[in-house]
């Protein structure tokens, strides 16, 4: 069957996201890559849950290599009594999806995915930890499948040799949409924030469009109301880490700020994935706040001089009446209105997509 990760650049392709084989998860160290292409191998799920914390894999890494560590999980608990391995692995699930606050609800998805995969190959007494790993290759597949669908919405909205910008690293939909684009014959010129302090703009947004044919112009983090206004930017558009459903976006810190620009100069911003029902308002999504001294190194070189403070907000919040539209499988709905898409879904608020 054919993949769903055909044609994408290198680091989109699911073993080079990350693999479990032979004992061990192997995820690539996006904080290096494309300048050097290191994999880290986990041993254990507990070194996946710290690599998805340290960020050795961001944006939507973690969905992957999450589930993986499961399988990871369930290879340590071989020799345990069923039981025990369904509490081992329950406990392993719950350590992994809590690496990091802000996205806990969807790695929670992910990992109860690969919870039922394992449970069902001990019932039926077959390896658990290949049957997550396979699973979890099915799932990328869906995830994949379907934002390919938000990718043909998205899309539609860009002009034939328009200027787009993103920020951040919009993972598989920056690769779908190129994807998209590159079936339709639609050229499009890409502009990515460099988005400090891991640069997964200039590094990961910026490689993938490259390698995938496109112009892409990576800018400072700075300059993004200056370049909307002198290169005439069509589009402004990113994933997120949460979609509230009252409308309110959560991604990328920055995302608020060139929001704020984009609505200034009279340009779209579109936001691409769906609306989590764990997330109902805005009010119960934590913003995780990371090392401040991480804010004050570029590529683990200090820029600071000691003595003096950092601060940083991995993410931020951006409100409903910033956003055009959310861009999802279903559609494009109104960002005040995206309880509809559970009920266009057929599957109520259960229906989480990640």
């Amino acid at each position: 069957m054919k993949r769903q990760d055909e044609g994408l650049a290198f680091m989109l392709r699911y073993e080079n996201v990350a693999l479990y084989e032979d004992g061990a998860v192997r995820i690539l160290d996006r904080r290096v890559y494309p300048a050097e292409t290191r994999f880290v191998t986990c041993g254990t799920h507990l070194e996946v849950a710290k690599a998805i914390k340290d960020m050795v894999t961001q944006s939507a890494g973690p969905y992957t290599a999450a589930p993986m560590g499961v399988a990871l999980a369930a290879f340590e608990c071989r020799g345990m009594k069923k039981e025990e391995q369904l509490e081992y692995l329950r406990k392993a699930a719950d350590t992994i999806a809590h690496a990091r606050p802000t996205t806990a609800k969807r790695m929670e998805t992910v990992c109860g995915q690969a919870l039922r995969a394992a449970e069902k190959a001990l019932e039926e007494g077959r390896d658990a930890s290949l049957a997550v790993r396979d699973r979890v290759i099915e799932m990328n597949d869906e995830r994949y499948a379907r934002i390919g669908r938000i990718a043909e919405h998205l899309v539609s909205r860009f002009p034939d040799g328009g200027a787009v910008m993103t920020h951040c690293f919009a993972e598989t939909i920056i690769g779908m949409m190129l994807k998209e684009c590159r079936e339709r014959g639609k050229t499009v010129r890409l502009f990515c924030p460099e988005t400090r302090p891991f640069f997964q703009g200039a590094r990961l947004t910026a490689t993938c469009a490259r390698d995938m044919g496109f112009d892409v112009t990576v800018i400072t983090d700075n300059m993004a109301a200056f370049v909307m206004k002198k290169e005439k930017i069509d589009v402004f558009t990113t994933a997120a880490d949460a979609i509230c459903v009252d409308g309110h976006v959560v991604n990328k810190v920055g995302t608020l700020q060139n929001a704020i620009s984009a609505e200034y100069f009279g340009i779209p911003y579109y936001v691409t994935g769906a609306p989590d029902p764990g997330h109902p308002t805005v009010d119960t999504v934590t913003i995780e706040m990371r090392d401040p001294e991480e804010s004050l190194y570029a590529m683990g070189v200090r820029t600071a001089p000691q003595g003096v403070r950092g601060y940083y907000p991995a993410f931020d919040i951006t409100p409903p009446e910033l956003i055009a539209g959310v861009v999802t499988d279903l559609g494009i709905y109104p960002p005040f209105e995206l309880g509809r898409y559970f009920d266009d879904a057929g599957g109520g608020r259960d229906r989480v997509v990640v």
